[in-house]
């Protein structure tokens, strides 16, 4: 087993050694009314060994414990307790000697003294362990959350990854339908695609962008897929948006419109239409999309099955937000997507 103190652990221990020298002087000022200044060298000579001893405790013989060796894990508790007692004692002596600490306690026995050192220093084997436990608490929770944090970026990511190519692809379709019928309405198209292609470079980057962007973006695919259109198809877009530079995730709404015109205007039949409606007020959004769409086979309500876009949306929500509401309902000749989001309950 490989044993190491990481610098962050080393900090650690420097730090808890400062506590115990300061904690250990103010305790014997005030208890035996000694001198706090005079007192400091005793207990910094005391707590470089202590210390010493705790951290060869918890980081060599604490690991090797084990249940499966456990006459081997007695040998080393059996090594630490020598090393607490009978090492601490001949310590304790070298400082008596050296004239760091006099007025210490005398021992008619070894026995004895080495017995009542153990008790003593057992209590800051206890202070040690703990806050090292709280420690190592922290920093697994700390980690725990970072993995966490790390997981939900990278599944954002590949949603975000499935959905860019699943909208171009949709989007290439519909210029190659245009190019397919020689319409004089393919380079216009082309252009609207490209400006489309340069905001999903350059603009979606960042985590955020303002509202009126999210819009704009909005308006340039609904305006290109007008473009394979005659005047049958009916489009209503309508905003309500007080402050457009809100924050938002870029590219949140566009799969909404786009399941709009895929699955509803393009499969209608008759009277093919599309209603937007956006409205934004403080940190709360609502989009409402209701497109034409066949009407069901049968009068029973049929569970709608969610496209790669739908359930993609749903999935980056999850990941966004702690409070929203996606719903999706397909009633009569009408499909109706209604999402509302409370922007401050950001993850």
């Amino acid at each position: 087993m490989k044993i190491g103190i990481s610098n962050s652990k080393l900090k650690l221990y420097a730090w808890i050694g400062v506590v115990m020298v300061l904690l250990g002087a103010l305790v014997d000022a005030f208890v035996n009314q000694a001198s706090f200044g005079g007192t400091i060298p005793y207990y910094i000579w005391k707590t470089v060994y202590l210390l010493s001893a705790h951290v060869f405790f918890f980081e060599f013989v604490w690991p090797r414990l084990s249940r499966k060796r456990i006459f081997a894990s007695l040998g080393l508790l059996f090594c630490q307790f020598l090393l607490y007692s009978f090492v601490f004692y001949g310590w304790r002596h070298i400082w008596q000697v050296i004239g760091i600490y006099d007025p210490l306690t005398k021992y008619d026995a070894l026995l004895d003294g080495v017995c009542d050192q153990f008790k003593e220093n057992l209590g800051s084997l206890f202070f040690v362990g703990i806050i090292r436990h709280v420690y190592n608490y922290v920093t697994l929770k700390n980690t725990a959350q970072q993995l966490r944090i790390e997981k939900q970026e990278a599944e954002l990511n590949y949603l975000k990854s499935q959905t860019n190519p699943h909208f171009l692809f949709n989007t290439l379709n519909n210029i190659h339908a245009l190019s397919k019928d020689k319409s004089d309405l393919a380079p216009d198209s082309i252009v609207r695609l490209s400006e489309i292609l340069r905001f999903m470079l350059y603009e979606t980057k960042g985590q955020y962008i303002a509202l009126e962007q999210e819009i704009k973006i909005i308006q340039d695919y609904i305006d290109l897929e007008k473009l394979r259109y005659d005047e049958s198809l009916r489009v209503d877009f309508r905003c309500e948006v007080p402050d457009p530079q809100q924050p938002v995730p870029p590219l949140l709404l566009i799969p909404l419109v786009e399941n709009a015109f895929k699955h509803g205007a393009s499969e209608t039949r008759e009277r093919p239409f599309v209603e937007i409606q956006l409205q934004s007020r403080g940190q709360r959004l609502s989009f409402l999309v209701k497109n034409s769409t066949d009407p069901p086979e049968t009068a029973e309500q049929v569970p709608i099955k969610e496209n790669i876009g739908l359930s993609n949306l749903r999935r980056q929500l999850e990941l966004l937000y702690k409070d929203f509401q996606l719903d999706v309902r397909h009633q009569g000749s009408v499909f109706t997507a209604q999402l509302q989001i409370n922007l401050a309950s950001h993850v």
